[in-house]
């Protein structure tokens, strides 16, 4: 049989007024022991339990990040914009684009002829050797306009590029994010599975003096393994960010990769406080806007560029020849006669048909396109800013209540109730409860701490930055 011990003269109508009363008077005077009966072995543990409380509630920046080892998020994005492979493989593009602007600017090569005629049908003694030189000339400033075009696609290129950086920088940022969301809930979830764990052994104790009930201690076994199992769930989500940092860095997957940071210290440029002026730096430096303006203006030299081609190129031409002709059968034998020529000439080609008409449509068309692309882009930078700084505000404001009110009445209560239930005011189920609702309140936290962080990280992405 066991006994529970309580105060008497509790009644269920005055139970929390008794817990109220245990509660300060644990906080006040943790060493008096007058008007209670202290449970066996339990007060040897106090010490250790209120450390490993503390450790839950404020030692998370332990967790499996270290301070000098670890990688900053910058530290990441730094790495993997120098190693990312698929990086690196768009920027070879520049480098084809810098070839392409060296051949727009070459000009056409002359074409040097050479002609030999023989007689045939009983002249064997004519011959006309030739040799000629044509040379094509542009016209309409094709080489010019050529030029300007394929510079236009070289900025293309690099904004291209500009915006892979930008795109690959807030990809890391938010699996960074996630890595340090789990770390943190790991921590939680590890001080609660400590604490509970020096319950159990109290409560076995209790158990085996015959003062308390066996269905406690395997409440809170259950308890312990519930919280063994969502340990098994986060610190899987935490190895899944762990390695794919390591993809987005260029790190092998079997090195060891620790973070840095902490979410409740974000290392992070503060906002604009005004929408407008975010807004206004996000539509001057996005690497993507740039691109849609810079493809704006790729696709009007293309018109121009197609206007010019259906102009008709020259070809001017120079041949000199000598013209032999041989006669054996005079009156006074053997005859030779020899002529030098020599001519120029002009080809003119004649545009009836085609006039590259389709070609100018369609370099028309892309130009109408690019303009609705950049109005686009430019309504989704100013959306992205907006929605950005708006979840940021509103994290802000959620940490701000969490921060003055929920944690900090969170801890009171576990403390008071656990208070209460070592002098047996409270039963196993009611500390359990109590304890689930803070480690839901520190999962929220967690939480908000998480979109203040990833809404910061948007917001810089949003207004251009990559930390190259």
């Amino acid at each position: 049989m066991y006994s529970k011990k309580s105060f008497p003269g509790i009644t269920s109508l005055s139970l929390w007024w008794s817990v109220l009363i245990i509660s300060c008077l644990f906080v006040s005077f943790p060493s008096s022991g007058q008007g209670q009966t202290p449970a066996p072995n339990l007060s040897q543990n106090q010490g250790a339990e209120r450390q490993t409380f503390r450790g839950v509630t404020e030692a998370v920046t332990e967790q499996t990040a270290n301070a000098r080892q670890g990688l900053s998020a910058t530290g990441l994005i730094t790495r993997a914009l120098a190693s990312n492979q698929e990086l690196a493989a768009a920027r070879l593009e520049i480098d084809r684009a810098r070839a392409r602007v060296q051949q727009a600017g070459l000009r056409p090569n002359p074409t040097l002829d050479f002609e030999q005629q023989r007689g045939v049908f009983n002249s064997p003694g004519e011959r006309v050797t030739t040799v000629g030189i044509s040379v094509p000339l542009e016209m309409g400033g094709k080489r010019a306009r050529r030029l300007t075009l394929a510079q236009a696609e070289l900025e293309v290129a690099q904004a291209e590029v500009a915006e892979r950086e930008r795109r690959l920088a807030a990809e890391v940022r938010a699996a960074y994010v996630e890595a340090m969301a789990a770390q943190r809930e790991l921590s939680i979830t590890e001080g609660l599975n400590r604490l509970d764990t020096q319950t159990v052994r109290v409560v076995e104790a209790r158990v085996t003096e015959g003062d308390a009930a066996p269905l406690e201690a395997n409440l809170l076994r259950v308890e312990v393994d519930r919280l063994r199992a969502r340990r098994a769930l986060v610190e899987g989500r935490l190895q899944a960010a762990l390695l794919k940092l390591k993809t987005l860095a260029g790190i092998p997957p079997t090195d060891t990769l620790q973070v840095r940071e902490e979410l409740a210290q974000p290392l992070l440029r503060e906002p604009p406080a005004a929408l407008e002026a975010a807004v206004e730096i996000a539509l001057r430096t996005r690497p993507d806007l740039r691109l849609a303006r810079l493809l704006e203006e790729a696709a009007q030299a293309g018109l121009k560029l197609a206007q010019a081609q259906a102009r008709p190129d020259i070809i001017v031409s120079a041949r000199y020849g000598i013209s032999q002709n041989s006669f054996d059968d005079t009156p006074i034998g053997f005859l030779t006669d020899r002529d030098k020529l020599f001519s120029v000439g002009v080809s003119i080609p004649l545009p009836l048909f085609n006039r590259n008409q389709g070609a100018v449509a369609e370099a028309a068309t892309s130009i109408t396109q690019a303009q609705r692309r950049r109005e686009f882009v430019e309504a989704v930078v100013r959306s992205e800013v907006s929605s950005a700084l708006a979840r940021y505000q509103a994290a802000q404001t959620s940490l701000a209540t969490f921060e003055q009110g929920v944690i900090v009445r969170s801890n009171e209560n576990i403390r008071a109730i656990r208070a209460a239930y070592d002098v047996g005011a409270f039963r196993v189920t009611d500390l359990i409860a109590e304890q689930r609702r803070l480690l839901d309140s520190q999962r929220e936290y967690t939480e908000a701490l998480t979109e203040r962080y990833r809404a910061l990280a948007d917001l810089q992405a949003a207004l251009g930055g990559n930390e190259k």
